[in-house]
């Protein structure tokens, strides 16, 4: 799955110069990202003046704040474009790479069971959960550069949170402490949910091999067998459909408290007075992205979990590809 396309001459430029690509301009986004959480503290501080002392800002001085703005986001928009689509390019090679590599060894794993499904669907699939869950990763690592040293900063104007006092550098260990409580929180939720999704690809493929022998054999395929294999389908799927049940009753609930969080830490100096309307706004900014960042895999567990299954599967079919000569030199012996 890795060695087909980074530790292949063919794919070099496409695996290593595309990933430093890929790095450097998301890089540039996240900064551009910084940019805007800074603007929002200027044209916050802006509005506050203005509702303060009417008359205080010109016309013009405001527009020039949203022409600031346009600038930074248009730029932002094209870069995003751009990016996205060579990360689309890229990850197709990526996956053209392991179908080329599954196919050179096609002769020894026709005869394995779900050869074809394997080679065309799983590598489809795991390109697909790679895109998201790669950039996902990338993109919360670099924000977390990025953004941690400026809430860093900034926790310096909070002065106590609720019910514990004074703490240094405030906001981030809330922040810290707030997505590691919801990681472990999800992984403890969703523990089952990686097992029942690589059975539930068992089940799927077992159903489909059988109608496509079907289509050419009167003999397979017939009501009694299909509907059987279709009842493991549906027993599989309404487990899965249970469990995440509960798993999104604790996702949303976790996320829908977190918007509260930075405020109600910044409850007591809010209340003093002692931060401006757009120091508030880059704080909690900040904090969101930050929280983001280390919540990656609260965020990611549903596709984290797809992506488990389907790399059990290619993990196994690897290894039959490589066990696959040794049996045919033991039968021939």
């Amino acid at each position: 799955m890795f060695r087909s396309f980074f530790l292949s001459r063919r794919w070099l430029a496409w695996s290593l110069l595309g990933s430093m690509l890929i790095l450097a301009a998301t890089w540039y986004r996240v900064n551009l990202d910084v940019q805007i959480n800074e603007w929002f503290g200027t044209f916050y501080d802006l509005v506050q003046k203005m509702l303060g002392k009417p008359g205080s800002i010109t016309l013009p001085e405001f527009w020039g704040q949203l022409m600031t703005f346009g600038r930074i986001a248009m730029v932002y928009v094209t870069i995003a474009v751009v990016l996205e689509f060579f990360i689309k390019h890229y990850i197709f090679r990526w996956r053209t790479a392991l179908n080329d590599y599954y196919m050179s060894h096609w002769e020894r794993l026709r005869v394995i069971e779900g050869a074809a499904q394997r080679v065309q669907e799983d590598t489809m699939r795991f390109a697909r959960l790679m895109e998201s869950l790669g950039v996902d990763f990338m993109n919360s690592v670099m924000t977390l550069i990025a953004f941690l040293p400026i809430l860093w900063t900034l926790s310096m104007k909070v002065t106590e949170l609720p019910w514990i006092g004074t703490v240094s550098h405030s906001l981030v260990w809330v922040a810290i402490g707030f997505a590691l409580a919801g990681t472990v929180l999800m992984a403890v939720v969703g523990i089952r949910l990686p097992g029942l999704e690589f059975q539930n690809q068992r089940v799927e493929a077992a159903y489909r091999k059988e109608l496509v022998y079907g289509e050419d054999d009167a003999s397979r395929a017939a009501r009694p067998v299909a509907d059987s294999l279709f009842l493991n389908v549906r027993r599989n799927y309404f487990r899965l459909f249970f469990n995440y049940l509960y798993f999104d009753v604790v996702k949303w609930a976790y996320l829908q408290f977190g918007v509260l969080v930075p405020y109600i830490a910044l409850g007591p100096t809010l209340v003093t007075g002692l931060i401006t309307l757009g120091l508030m706004q880059q704080i909690v900014r900040a904090f969101g992205r930050v929280e983001q960042s280390f919540q990656y895999l609260v965020l990611s567990w549903t596709t984290v979990v797809e992506l488990i299954s389907v790399y059990k599967r290619l993990r196994a079919f690897e290894l039959q590809i490589r066990e696959a000569p040794a049996a045919l030199a033991a039968s021939s012996a």
